[in-house]
Parts: C-alpha cells; sequence; structure tokens
C-alpha cells in the first residue's frame, strides 16, 4: 500500500508540474522571468526562467499529499519554498551575491536550529573516528552552499541541471540500496518525478523551450545536499560521508576545478565565465547533445565506480583517498585543456585585432581589443 501511495505521489509531482509549466510559459513575460542572450549567454532567442518554480510546485503539492515526511523533511520543503522565491527574485532582478548567500545561510541556519541535523562526523576514516563537534555546523553551512551553487554552475547546458540531478538521485539510492523507501527517499523519488516534465521541456521535446532558473538549480542543488548530509550522518542507510562525493562527483569537482583557476589567475572565484566543462567540450568541437551525453555518461561512471569500491569492501579512507587522487586528476586536466584552448584564442584574436584600422600596427593592439576579438571568437566557437 505503501509503495502505490508513492508511486500516486510520483505521477502526481509530474502532472502538476506540467501543468505549471503550460500555466507559467504565458506568464513569464509579465512576471519578468525571460532569460535573454548575453556575452555569456549563446542560447537563441527569449526563454522563459520557469522551470524551478514548475518543479518545486510539483514537489511541494505531492509532499502535501503524501503526508508522511517527518519534521526534518517539513523543515526541507519549508525552507526550499522561501529559497525558490529568493532564487525568482534572482532570475527576475540579478540579485547580489551577498544577498544570495544571506539568504541560502538563513535556511541553512533554520534547518541547522529547527532539527539538530548537521555533520556529526566524516566517518572512519584509516580506523579512526573523524567527529567534528562544533566545527560541524560551518562546515555544514560551507558544504550545503558549496553543492547548490555547484548545481547552479552546471545549468550551462540543456538537459545538464536536470540530468545530474537525476543521476545523484540514482546514486544515492544505489548506495542506500533504495530500502526502506520512506522519509528522505520519497522525498528525492518526489523530486526527480517533478524533473521529468521539465527535462522533456528543457530539451525542445514538448513545447517551446524553458530553462530551470535559479530558483530550480538552488533548490535542487539544496535538497540533494541535505538529504545526503542526512543520510550519511544516520546509521543502517549504508551512505557513508565519503559516498556522498561520489553522489555528486562531477558537479563539486567542476566547482573546484573553476574556483582553482580562478584563484590562479587572480579572479574571483564567485565571478561568472565560460570556463566550465561543458563550455570546455563545446569550445573542442562537441554539439549541445553530445556534450550532454558525455556528462551525464562522466557522472554516472564516477558514482558507479564510488558505489564499486565501497561495495567491494573498500574502506572509506582509500575511497576517500581514491577520490581526491580522481580530483587532482580531473583540475590539472581541464585547468590545462582550458589554458590551451585561451592560447588559442589569443593567437587567432591577436591578428583579427590588428587588422582594425583604427589600430596602428600588431604591436599596437591593445589588450581590451585583443579581448574584445577573443569573445567574438569564443562565442563564434560556441555556437
Amino acid at each position: 500500500m505503501g509503495d502505490t501511495r508513492m508511486l500516486l505521489a510520483c505521477v502526481l509531482a509530474a502532472c502538476i508540474t506540467t501543468v505549471t509549466i503550460v500555466i507559467l510559459r504565458r506568464l513569464a513575460e509579465p512576471l519578468g522571468l525571460v532569460d535573454r542572450p548575453n556575452d555569456r549567454k549563446h542560447h537563441v532567442g527569449d526563454v522563459p526562467l520557469i522551470g524551478g518554480l514548475a518543479m518545486v510546485t510539483g514537489l511541494l503539492f505531492s509532499a502535501v499529499w503524501y503526508g508522511r515526511l517527518h519534521h526534518f523533511g517539513e523543515m526541507l520543503l519549508g525552507t526550499s519554498a522561501a529559497l525558490t522565491v529568493v532564487g525568482a527574485l534572482d532570475d527576475r532582478h540579478d540579485l547580489r551575491v551577498r544577498v544570495r548567500l544571506a539568504a541560502q545561510i538563513a535556511a541553512i541556519l533554520t534547518v541547522m536550529v529547527t532539527t539538530g541535523v548537521y555533520i556529526h562526523t566524516l566517518g572512519h576514516i584509516f580506523g579512526h573516528e573523524l567527529a567534528l563537534g562544533w566545527l560541524g555546523m560551518p562546515l555544514t553551512v560551507v558544504a550545503v552552499i558549496g553543492l547548490l551553487n555547484a548545481f547552479n554552475m552546471m545549468d550551462g547546458i540543456d538537459g545538464l541541471a536536470g540530468g545530474l540531478t537525476l543521476v545523484s538521485i540514482a546514486a544515492i539510492a544505489l548506495f542506500t540500496r533504495a530500502a526502506p523507501l520512506h522519509g528522505l527517499l520519497v522525498l528525492i523519488a518526489l523530486l526527480a518525478a517533478a524533473v521529468l516534465p521539465y527535462l522533456a521541456a528543457n530539451l525542445g521535446l514538448i513545447g517551446r523551450k524553458i530553462f530551470m532558473g535559479d530558483a530550480g538549480s538552488m533548490v535542487v542543488g539544496y535538497l540533494l545536499a541535505w538529504t545526503l548530509i542526512r543520510l550519511s550522518q544516520k546509521s543502517g542507510t549504508h551512505l557513508s560521508p565519503v559516498d556522498v562525493l561520489w553522489c555528486v562527483a562531477l558537479p563539486v569537482l567542476d566547482t573546484l576545478a573553476v574556483m582553482f583557476r580562478r584563484l590562479r589567475e587572480r579572479k574571483s572565484p564567485f565571478k561568472p565565465d565560460r570556463g566550465h566543462i561543458h563550455h570546455i567540450l563545446q569550445r573542442a568541437g562537441l554539439g549541445s547533445r553530445a556534450t550532454l551525453i558525455v556528462l551525464i555518461g562522466l557522472a554516472a561512471g564516477m558514482a558507479f565506480l564510488g558505489n564499486l569500491a565501497s561495495s567491494l569492501g573498500a574502506d572509506a579512507g582509500s575511497n576517500l583517498a581514491a577520490f581526491c587522487i580522481l580530483a587532482g586528476i580531473y583540475i590539472v586536466t581541464v585547468t590545462q585543456v582550458w589554458t590551451r584552448q585561451e592560447a588559442r584564442l589569443v593567437a587567432t584574436a591577436r591578428p583579427l585585432a590588428a587588422n582594425d584600422p583604427d589600430i596602428g600596427g600588431i604591436d599596437a593592439v591593445p589588450h581590451a581589443r585583443i579581448t574584445m576579438v577573443q569573445d567574438q571568437v569564443r562565442r563564434a566557437t560556441a555556437e
């Protein structure tokens, strides 16, 4: 009976999300929830930013109908709704980073204070229990903010954020063996059901294309982060704190690589650019769909390898060491490829800039002019 009710709740989540998409498509322009192309966004035409609102609507209504969530799940849904509003305002008004950060911290602290859930331990590493004590609270804030922004930054091509969400949910089910099917596992099952109609619309399979927007990508990362924290800190779930990293490996690794590169270039790690893995693959010649398939396959492969190592009896320390090695390889490789691509763009842009009649020879080409032509070449390559 419980499985039937959960299945009906998933169907309800998908149906409500679909209906909400249809309604909000017509309201997107009046509400100002439209994404327009610019120097960093190279999509064609104005696209409604209503996917996240539709997904969260489907999730909330189906969860309320299901009605068997514990206090933690209820607080998670309540703060998610609040962050959805903040995300929608960000989509509409492009809020400052400090405003978004304050809202995210407030939501995280609300959950911690009202439920007592946070990262108490990192598990048994090489035979030693790494209990965190009060340090677990600031670490929880950093972890949740990090993951929700990781998903936000990965929302760069059609289908990627939604696809990675489904991969992470599948990985959680794989690690926890999907039993018992209640509480948080039901919540993320409802999230998966709500993501499916959005993906169909985002990929242009049904109706006019829509985007998830910050209202969606921020909440997806937030829900997954808290789900992983709760399950990894609870006994009997088969999900250790180290396993958490494998469930969201690609968003985490790409965020680390991008922040490393930006800091090395003495830029703000929070300033957006086109240096994520999906941009790099597209610049290498892959189309959007091919890039999507490669990255979804890569994320699924990482989760499978982590689960395989855990299933074969690898201890948490060895599993953590393997992830750190993978992170090092990923960061070095992606950074080197990005550097070479940028060097080729500069080599292409300098002669083009030098041909400008207002500039007296290649040696007189100013850096700003090279950068402008470089951006033009980058856009042409991406298209």
